[in-house]
């Protein structure tokens, strides 16, 4: 017998007090590790990518190109432990994504990136933004909404206004992706004849609107040992406020928006539409969940909220539907992998008996199986790797057996 097994054997037999101690201790951190240690379908096998998104709204993919991701581009070179930079240009949108070496961590990966963009030579009204914090296998909850009273554009501004901010507070959300619908805007139709007889361009009705739809800030006034606060309210916030603003003056008399053009609600224009089951137009999210999060934590603080917006938020004819739960998928996944575990363990100790003929022998023996487990989730717990199909499946009873048994 080799000399190092003979001495671990010996060191057993004379410690066996000490031996069940920290076969208790192990036990205990094997539980707790369990516990604690963050349980998904399926690994995130991804290197540390950061994604940089900028809007060029109007603007061609060749402009996109050129002013807006050759630029970021070369901002991005002196980034360290970088592996690539890649870039695709699009009719209003550059989307730069910088990979870095697996064992770069993200928040280090995105300070770094966030300190180049500053050294960037972009047009201006430009502001590139990074995306949020999430992998590929981040979506964990899917949704639409439904309403017997409301039009699509009054649920799209719903979403966009009330459930995604709601949304992105949950602990653990990176972001809320709203597909469908009709973003709704005010449209200003200029009368061209009316245009001229005002001397009115449109430069200025768009200049005085703009200019018109902000609120002022004061300073305090003192009286009677009251202070009062003194501020300008001068947000638009209905189609007749737009319609009152002035935009000239003429020996007196005020030209009104209402005066030259008419102001209508509309929607910006449509670039895709989303149908589900029989319903060809329909609003629909995704949630996404931060890098490194629990699915499962993170899916019931979810539903909490949504909850809480479906009961005492939204108005009643309007429900968040639920269509797709990660939990279901971590659940089965979970179900699997026990139930495989189970049949393991029980098939090897019956294979153990047969050959050892002894069930203390087959108990002593088998009985490194789920110490061996523990040990593993106790692996997992310090590396900060979560068990997945992919971890635990990587489990061999078989491997593990043939020490106990010589």
């Amino acid at each position: 017998m080799n000399k190092f097994i003979k001495n671990i054997i010996s060191f057993a037999l004379k410690n066996k007090y000490f031996i069940f101690f920290a076969t208790f201790v192990l036990v205990l951190a094997g539980y707790l590790s369990f516990k604690n240690t963050t349980i998904d379908a399926f690994p995130d096998v991804t290197n540390t990518n950061i994604t940089i998104i900028t809007q060029w709204p109007g603007r061609s993919a060749e402009e996109v190109e050129k002013f807006v991701s050759r630029p970021l581009e070369i901002a991005m070179n002196p980034t360290e432990r970088r592996t690539s930079i890649r870039s695709s240009s699009l009719f209003g949108l550059s989307i730069v994504k910088v990979s870095f070496e697996d064992d770069v961590e993200y928040a280090e990966a995105r300070v770094q990136v966030n300190n180049h963009l500053d050294e960037a030579d972009l047009p201006d009204g430009i502001k590139p933004e990074v995306q949020p914090p999430y992998g590929p296998t981040g979506e964990i909850f899917r949704y639409t909404l439904s309403s017997d009273v409301k039009s699509v554009r009054e649920l799209k501004t719903l979403q966009d206004w009330v459930i995604q901010r709601e949304l992105l507070s949950v602990s653990g959300i990176a972001d809320v992706v709203s597909f469908g619908g009709e973003v709704k805007t005010y449209q200003i139709t200029v009368d061209p004849q009316k245009a001229i007889q005002y001397g009115v361009s449109a430069t200025e009705l768009f200049e005085a609107v703009s200019k018109s739809n902000i609120n002022v800030g004061g300073d305090v006034i003192v009286q009677s040992g009251q202070a009062y606060v003194v501020r300008g309210i001068g947000v638009l916030n209905n189609i007749d406020e737009i319609r009152n603003v002035v935009v000239d003056n003429i020996n007196g008399t005020p030209v009104y928006v209402k005066t030259i053009a008419d102001v209508m609600e509309s929607a910006l224009p449509r670039l895709g539409q989303v149908g589900r089951d029989n319903d060809p137009d329909v609003i629909e999210g995704i949630v996404v969940m931060r890098k490194g999060g629990n699915p499962s934590d993170v899916i019931a603080r979810l539903k909490e909220k949504i909850n809480e917006i479906n009961n005492n938020i939204l108005p009643d004819d309007v429900k968040i539907n639920a269509f797709y739960d990660r939990e279901d998928l971590v659940n089965y996944s979970v179900h699997t992998v026990m139930g495989n575990m189970l049949e393991g363990i029980i098939f090897v100790t019956l294979i153990v008996f047969l050959f050892m003929a002894d069930w203390r022998t087959t108990l002593i023996v088998s009985i490194i199986i789920p110490l061996a487990l523990l040990f593993a989730f106790i692996c997992l717990k310090l590396k900060g790797m979560p068990a997945n199909l992919l971890s635990m499946g990587a489990i061999d009873f078989g491997i593990i057996i043939d020490g106990a048994v010589v």
